[in-house]
């Protein structure tokens, strides 16, 4: 009766360790409306979670860069308080554009002008925010924020 209990007592024990990982399919990013499978910059914490409960880690508020999503199994990350979406050379999904790798020069035909202007990035006005593309010594695109703010409320982690 005693060793009945006490195997018993391990099997609860050992069932309630086993934890399943949640699963996200691949992540479908669309440039040009700013979004990650329908989810926007400027969705809550739980919006997201719930959409994507896939997440490797959360950083809170006490970070330099405010709270986060990270996702870093596919290199995406989603800043919650400053309301962007970082998206590295490294990114498991699908982009709708193919900027990873693009030249600098070839990208006016999918967002004509640039609004502001600097030696390593560039930020374009769209219709949902600000698209900021960074550029590595090569002058092509090696990460990708965009965001439901404009250019003059953005603010970019560093």
């Amino acid at each position: 009766m005693l060793i009945a209990a006490i195997f018993s007592g391990i099997a609860v024990t050992a069932n309630a360790q086993l934890k399943t990982k949640p699963v996200c399919g691949p992540f479908s990013v669309d440039i040009l409306n700013g979004t990650v499978d329908n989810v926007r910059p400027n969705f809550t914490p739980e919006e997201i979670k719930e959409k994507f409960p896939c997440f490797t880690s959360e950083e809170q508020d006490n970070s330099q860069c405010g709270s986060a999503l990270l996702f870093k199994d596919r290199d995406i990350k989603f800043y919650l308080k400053r309301q962007y979406v970082e998206i590295g050379p490294a990114f498991k999904g699908r982009l709708s554009i193919p900027l990873m790798g693009a030249a600098r020069g070839s990208l006016f035909k999918y967002f004509g002008n640039v609004k502001i202007k600097d030696t390593k990035w560039d930020a374009y006005e769209m219709s949902y925010g600000t698209l900021v593309l960074h550029y590595n010594s090569a002058n092509k695109v090696n990460l990708v924020q965009f965001s439901t703010k404009g250019t003059d409320a953005l603010n970019l982690c560093e």
